[in-house]
């Protein structure tokens, strides 16, 4: 592994229909915070909530100063990808979001690979599914959300149409909005120029 390895990810919304998924390359040297960062880019999700990246049995995540016990996660500014991968041996990792709805994502280490000269990381490669709403209740109220926007006599369709309106299409996603978020992310933390990531 070098400098300038990467490592291709797939992420998976887990527990959720239709499917999430989105596949992006990030340096293997990203640290935590910057990978939680991409994560939600390449999602859609509004970096709202809190968070915890979890290998194994070691969690990472922005620490609580407040916390005497000292139980919290571990600092997730403070890790790169390298460091869990070779430290814990882990080939996936659990992300979760927003410990209230619960939404846990599967993030699978398809491969390492080295980069291409030129190109921007984190990039994205595929993309699936449109991301649920924010604060719609985790998979349980989103799986709600889409029966009730669909059924004009679903008893919590009004409540629900507040969200959202009827045209409201879960398979659809803005895949170029996608790639640009995280494009922006790349030449924000670029050291240097960089060329305009390639399309999905």
């Amino acid at each position: 592994m070098t400098a300038d390895t990467i490592a291709c990810l797939k992420i998976t919304l887990d527990d959720v229909k239709p499917q999430v998924l989105r596949r992006i390359e990030v340096p293997l040297k990203i640290k935590l915070d910057r990978l939680h960062l991409a994560i939600q880019a390449a999602m859609g999700w509004t970096n709202s909530h809190l968070y915890e990246i979890r290998a194994r049995d070691a969690g990472w995540g922005v620490p609580d100063p407040d916390a005497a016990w000292g139980g919290g996660p571990l600092d997730a500014r403070k890790a790169t990808l390298r460091d869990v991968i070779e430290d814990t041996g882990a080939k996936s990792l659990k992300y979760l979001y927003d410990f209230g709805d619960g939404w846990e994502h599967t993030v699978k280490i398809e491969r390492i690979v080295d980069a291409m000269p030129g190109d921007a990381y984190p990039r994205l490669v595929e993309a699936k599914g449109r991301c649920p709403l924010e604060d719609i209740g985790g998979p349980p109220g989103y799986a709600e959300f889409l029966e009730a926007i669909a059924d004009p006599k679903h008893e919590r369709r009004a409540e629900f149409l507040e969200w959202a309106d009827e045209t409201f299409d879960p398979n659809a996603i803005d895949t170029e909005g996608v790639a640009a978020q995280l494009e922006a992310l790349a030449k924000r933390w670029s050291r240097k120029p960089v060329k305009r990531a390639r399309r999905a």
